[in-house]
């Protein structure tokens, strides 16, 4: 064994590239991403918009702690911009369906 530094460089594969050198993509055996079940979150804001045209960013999340929604949708609630929202808006951009 050789006492040459260790340094780190991207695996590649000149043959199949005809001589242009591409990094080599990782590997994951996580499989693919399971989103999570949005239904809660539907739930949620069809209970909060019930008579209200426009509900702030703060007020979505209050009431998302309030009805204990999974981390994961909890996550999207927090990172909305700060501002009010229409249902459709919202449902848009968590991802859940406009009611």
């Amino acid at each position: 064994m050789t006492d040459e530094a260790v340094t780190d460089k991207a695996v590649t594969d000149e043959a199949v590239t005809d001589g242009a050198p591409v990094t080599a993509a990782p590997v994951s055996d996580a499989g693919p991403v399971e989103e999570p079940d949005t239904r809660p979150l539907d739930e949620l804001l069809d209970d909060i918009y019930h008579g209200q045209e426009r509900i702030s960013q703060a007020d979505i999340y209050r009431r998302a702690v309030a009805a204990e929604l999974p981390a994961a949708l909890l996550t999207r609630v927090a990172a909305l911009p700060q501002g009010e929202y229409a249902v459709d808006e919202a449902a848009d951009l968590l991802g859940g369906s406009a009611i």
